[in-house]
């Protein structure tokens, strides 16, 4: 009989790109995780929502909530600055004080209804040939290939995320302990940490494929009460690469993902029925 899979453990991230907060256990709905990138970031000089992508000190703040989210009902977190200063998302100067710590002017957002789109309408580009600017968002050199584009809703290429969600996608994303195990191996130079690749839910035990869950896409995987369907391979992106916290900042890391995995890691999820989950719950494959 094979190994069983299991929840190692939830993350959620109230403030997208930033660092975000273990969790025990949450319910999951047709948005995912509630209060998971329930806030955002405006660029106020180049327009559009920015994440890391664009402006990599972010990944040094960290958010948490003070009160449990619920479904229709997600309080402003708390965010908190390299140097230990904390103040509510929701706070007068908190964008002003996000903007002094990242060197650039941003302004706090919550998510707003999927009608208000020029909210959500990309803004300009750093350059406007369309391969250079993708290839410095997922940190590609001229040899190595784009993401396949045509996976991801069509929404993408006007929007930076969905209508309605600040996520790149999905609402979820899994990855499992043994590709990470499987990257380090294969990059023994780099200091791979699953803080960089910013999962959801890390997988462990299980199947002994190099990137067992790869294999999942296309099925539907039972965890605690809940029941996903894996939807499409996770492309990584510079964020990765990015140096915060006790991470050095390591282009290595991508030229090891594209060699050794197609330039992928983990995989995204959508919720066909809601449910509770906690740490060290079994996932199931269900095919």
């Amino acid at each position: 009989m094979s190994a069983k899979h299991f929840v190692e453990s939830i993350v959620r991230y109230p403030v997208k790109s930033m660092q975000g907060e273990p969790c025990e256990s949450v319910w999951l709905g047709a948005a995912g995780i509630p209060g998971d990138r329930a806030w955002a970031l405006r660029d106020e000089v180049r327009g559009g929502l920015r994440g890391a992508k664009k402006i990599p000190a972010l990944m040094q703040l960290a958010a948490r909530y003070l009160e449990e989210p619920r479904e229709g009902a997600v309080p402003p977190p708390e965010i908190s600055l390299p140097g230990g200063e904390a103040f509510l998302a929701d706070d007068a100067s908190a964008s002003g004080r996000v903007s002094e710590a990242v060197g650039h002017a941003v302004s706090l957002w919550p998510l707003l209804p999927a009608e208000a789109q020029d909210h959500y309408r990309r803004g300009a580009p750093d350059d406007p040939d369309f391969e250079v600017e993708m290839r410095a968002l997922f940190g590609r050199t001229a040899d190595e290939p784009l993401p396949d584009f045509t996976k991801f809703p069509t929404e993408l290429f006007e929007f930076e995320s969905i209508p309605g969600t600040y996520f790149d996608a999905f609402p979820l994303l899994l990855l499992t302990r043994r590709s990470l195990d499987t990257l380090a191996a294969r990059a023994p130079d780099s200091k791979i940490d699953v803080r960089r690749f910013r999962p959801n839910l890390l997988i462990a035990g299980g199947d002994p494929a190099d990137f067992p869950e790869i294999a999942w896409v296309g099925k539907r995987v039972a965890i605690g009460e809940a029941e996903l369907a894996i939807t499409v391979d996770c492309p990584r992106c510079v964020m990765t690469t990015h140096g915060f916290a006790d991470l050095p900042r390591d282009t290595q890391i991508m030229r090891s993902l594209v060699r050794e995995a197609g330039g992928s890691l983990g995989v995204y999820a959508s919720v066909e029925t809601p449910g509770n989950i906690r740490v060290g719950d079994e996932v199931r494959v269900l095919g």
